[in-house]
């Protein structure tokens, strides 16, 4: 940090932890500003919008390019996510009126050419001063094609509509940081692409989509799916606009609920470890296949919004160096899978357990795949076939088999990520964050001084319970009267079942061991 930086941050600071007089910068960049969203609606969209309206006082507009979905038009789905808890702060603080004053919902859509707007709407696109592009297909097993076109054409749409905004100030793209697993140690640079993306754009437009499924195992070559592959060819479009536009590149790892702020523990959807450890609390998921000594990295939503927010500040206020930033934790905290799921277990166990489980938590990962497949069959498929057989014979619809292949898909995802391991630059970030007044650094948390990871993932769950799983609070005690009987079933089926190995065993084994003893 330059000596002028070391100034102007002891200028700010305060002798008796009194930040109310202090300026908040980061909330000053936007002031009349005009900022265009995509994917708004996303898990990360919805915790940026709802910070730039709660804290940024003199913020001009946002812009939201939304599609519509399930024949739900953009500005109904604009309401609908203003209802969810997540808003319930900032419209008790704000009012309705006012946050809808605030935002503009433009129906488009990225995967189309010239981003599927009127061209009323692209007038309107045009004025926008700071671009944040974070829609994406997340999903891992989605189609090659459908991948590229909408997070690498997509891509491509935005970069080209962006230089048709006469008053652009910047461009930020929102790309992971696990999209370049060929790199053990990732760096806070651009890395070259498996394919020049023009070629494949072109290629995926022409080809028949039966021919594509032949290619996609070829074309992917390194990648574990199709979202790492067409998110990396995403970043290269993005690194060559770095030499006429404005532009940041941010990768965050994996996004987990909220940390601290609006609601702590809030998130949208249950991927990541927080999907995890539901499917353990429910007694789904009774074994994993990695190395549970490894660790991945993990960030919390409100924290990835924080570092774009400072990210923005210090490009447009002392024009930033670093044009990529790694959004990660690991080089500040690293928790092993088996600690974090040891957690999930105890908090699930102890003070938050799901309504109805199907068996007792519990469950372990292993390294040994042999073991992952017997315990698969024995505590997954098994179970799942007896029940759905009663259910049939009861004249009820089976359910356990198509959730267990639901699991199985995502489980063969998640074993990629379990059985490698990365390390991740951060230092431009880390740099970053001793520029932040105190006041700053309260209001944009970024840094884990006071995380207590068992009440954190204790809110998660809470919320997941809540919001997700649509579980009452007042069912606490009875979840946790039923998930006693599962336990005590759980330690008979135990003794029962090595009962009868014992026996199996010394029936088979019993006559040889004494022939040759004797």
């Amino acid at each position: 940090m330059s000596p002028s930086n070391n100034t102007v941050e002891s200028s700010y600071s305060t002798t008796d932890g009194d930040t109310s007089e202090v300026p908040d910068r980061l909330a000053d960049t936007f002031s009349g500003k005009i900022v265009l969203i995509t994917g708004g609606t996303g898990f990360l969209g919805k915790v940026l919008i709802e910070k730039l309206l709660r804290k940024c006082d003199n913020i001009e507009k946002i812009i939201l390019i939304v599609r519509t979905k399930k024949d739900v038009e953009p500005l109904l789905r604009v309401e609908e996510m203003l209802n969810g808890p997540l808003f319930t702060k900032l419209l008790a603080a704000r009012g309705r009126s006012y946050v809808l004053s605030k935002i503009s919902v433009v129906a488009g859509d990225t995967s189309k050419s010239l981003v599927g707007l009127s061209e009323t709407d692209r007038q309107t696109c045009r004025t926008a001063n700071i671009i944040v592009h974070s829609a994406a297909s997340v999903r891992f097993d989605e189609g090659l094609k459908k991948a590229v076109l909408l997070n690498t054409r997509g891509t491509k749409y935005m970069l080209e509509m962006a230089k048709e905004c006469p008053n652009l100030e910047l461009f930020i793209h929102m790309s992971t940081a696990y999209c370049h697993p060929e790199e053990p140690v990732l760096d806070e640079k651009p890395y070259p692409p498996p394919v020049d993306p023009h070629e494949i754009i072109h290629v995926l437009e022409t080809t028949d989509d039966g021919t594509i499924d032949i290619l996609t195992a070829k074309l992917l070559g390194v990648y574990p799916n199709t979202y790492a592959y067409s998110k990396a060819l995403a970043e290269s479009l993005v690194t060559d606009a770095m030499e006429t536009m404005p532009v940041l590149l941010l990768r965050p790892s994996v996004v987990v609920p909220i940390y601290k702020e609006p609601l702590p523990g809030w998130t949208d959807n249950i991927n990541g470890p927080i999907g995890l450890m539901i499917g353990a609390g429910k007694g789904v998921i009774r074994t994993m296949y990695g190395d549970d000594t490894g660790h991945a990295d993990f960030i919390p939503a409100d924290c990835v919004v924080n570092a774009l927010m400072l990210a923005t500040w210090d490009y447009l206020r002392n024009g930033c160096r670093h044009k990529v930033l790694n959004l990660t934790t690991s080089a500040e905290l690293t928790y092993s899978w088996k600690e974090l799921l040891d957690i999930g277990r105890e908090v699930m166990e102890t003070r938050v357990p799901l309504d109805w489980v199907a068996w007792y938590p519990g469950g372990s990962m292993t390294r040994h795949r042999w073991l992952h497949r017997s315990r698969t069959l024995l505590f997954h498929w098994l179970p799942a076939i007896i029940v759905d057989s009663i259910l049939f014979c009861l004249g009820v619809k089976p359910v356990l088999i198509h959730v267990q292949k639901h699991i199985q898909k995502g489980m063969e995802v998640f074993e990629y990520y379990t059985n490698n391991q990365w390390d991740f630059r951060s230092d431009a970030v880390q740099r970053l964050r001793t520029k932040m007044t105190p006041r700053e650094r309260e209001a944009y948390k970024m840094d884990a001084d006071d995380l207590d990871v068992h009440k954190y993932f204790e809110a998660a769950i809470i919320c997941a319970r809540r919001y997700i799983l649509k579980e009452k609070d007042e069912n606490l005690a009875r979840a946790k009267r039923h998930l006693i009987i599962m336990k005590y079933l759980d330690l008979i089926v135990k003794i029962i079942f090595y009962g009868f190995l014992l026996y199996w065993l010394s029936l088979t084994l019993g006559p040889k061991l004494v022939t040759w003893l004797s």
